[in-house]
């Protein structure tokens, strides 16, 4: 099957945050189920000159390469819902969205996009029921993964590089996290963004947690704990996963028997030592959460599921009316930017840069837009007649 994959080659889209999850994970999966894989980068802002230009060359690459499956990550209001709409009416291609963060996305982004796709996922249970009282029954509930190709033995802790280790940015209170660990004598090699040491190509990251005798997970997000990727990558690579809580994580792991799990930093770092001064009870998890992992958490199964669930959904679409279709040259002028979008947009900007400064400014209205755009008007957001993307393209 060819499948056509909507997404960034990088890290929200930007290359020095290096390769994305997505790209380095999802395609690789399914090109391992036999498929034919085709990148269209969707975030990355310099691949076009906006978003108008990047509904319609998606529209050209659908026509000239005729996939079976289109398959998104979308983020915000970069692929237009007429132009999901399109697609869908050709009929002969399967539409699927794997959503992210879903704990708080889903009243803002996930609910008004649902409908125009023939499948959408969350990693969220507590979501689906929200998906089904919004009558969006075409909802598969997933979760992150391991890829497959990353997938190592542990090593013997007396044979690792690293004692203690963490790869991710250096955003919310990691920092200080860390700081406290030194504090308490621990030192945590950091690997990512906003580090020392600066971002880590994705092909290293696997290698630097089967190296480390602990792989720290801070899975703090918008005020909760989530299971994200990096709980099945690091078992997944042979390390040995010590992280936050999150709910459902048992679902997938034996705590204390395939991963660990710490619920302040006194207790972290006392699980930290106890690990440290017992390497042979750190290899057994180790290695039970690498098979668990081998077993049943790779993306090549996650996949599998979904695309079966999918085409089964577009067997039942064709039951349904017909969603709602309109030309290009419609297109084009929902999405006008002309001389009133070009007097607001740069009122906004002026009044952002003055409150918050000349680097966050531009970003800061363009988040204002959004936050009042889906407030008010709900799923025109996230058409081509949307206002935040008709105002800040180079800002999204």
């Amino acid at each position: 099957m060819k499948i056509l994959c909507l997404f960034s080659e990088f890290q929200y889209g930007r290359p020095e945050l290096g390769t994305g999850i997505e790209y380095a994970a999802l395609m690789p999966a399914l090109e391992r189920l036999g498929h034919q894989v085709i990148h269209f980068e969707t975030w990355h802002k310099a691949a076009h000159a906006d978003f108008l230009e990047l509904n319609f060359r998606l529209l050209e690459v659908v026509e000239r390469e005729r996939p079976e499956v289109i398959f998104a990550v979308q983020v915000h209001y970069e692929v237009w819902t007429e132009v999901l709409d399109l697609l869908r009416a050709r009929g002969d291609t399967v539409l699927i969205n794997w959503t992210t963060d879903d704990s708080w996305k889903y009243w803002q982004f996930s609910r008004f996009i649902a409908p125009h796709y023939h499948a959408i996922s969350t990693t969220y249970p507590d979501k689906v029921e929200a998906y089904h009282r919004d009558d969006h029954f075409n909802v598969w509930l997933t979760q992150w993964a391991a890829a497959a190709q990353t997938l190592q033995p542990p090593l013997p802790a007396a044979e690792c590089t690293y004692a203690v280790s963490f790869v991710g940015a250096a955003h919310g209170d990691r920092q200080e996290r860390v700081a406290a660990l030194a504090q308490r004598g621990i030192h945590v090699e950091c690997f990512g963004h906003g580090w020392p040491s600066g971002p880590v190509e994705a092909s290293a990251i696997p290698e630097i947690m089967r190296r480390s005798v602990i792989s720290l997970n801070f899975a703090n997000s918008m005020g909760a704990n989530q299971i994200k990727a990096r709980t099945f990558e690091v078992p997944g690579a042979g390390g040995f996963l010590l992280t936050d809580p999150a709910a459902g994580l048992e679902r997938y792991y034996r705590i204390g028997e395939e991963i660990d799990v710490f619920t302040s930093l006194d207790d972290l770092g006392d699980k930290i030592r106890h690990y440290l001064a017992h390497p042979e009870e750190r290899d057994t998890i180790a290695r039970a959460g690498f098979e668990r992992t081998a077993t049943e958490h790779t993306y090549d199964a996650r996949l599998r599921e979904l695309l079966a669930f999918a085409f089964q959904q577009f067997g039942e679409a064709a039951d349904r009316p017909a969603p709602r279709v309109v030309d290009s040259g419609h297109l084009a002028r929902l999405h006008s930017r002309g001389p009133v979008i070009k007097t607001v947009r740069a009122a906004a900007l002026a009044g952002a840069r003055r409150i918050w400064g000349p680097d966050k400014g531009p970003r800061a209205a363009r988040r204002l837009a959004f936050e009042l755009s889906w407030r008010l008007a709900g799923a025109r957001t996230y058409s081509a007649a949307g206002l935040p993307g008709r105002l800040f393209y180079e800002e999204s």
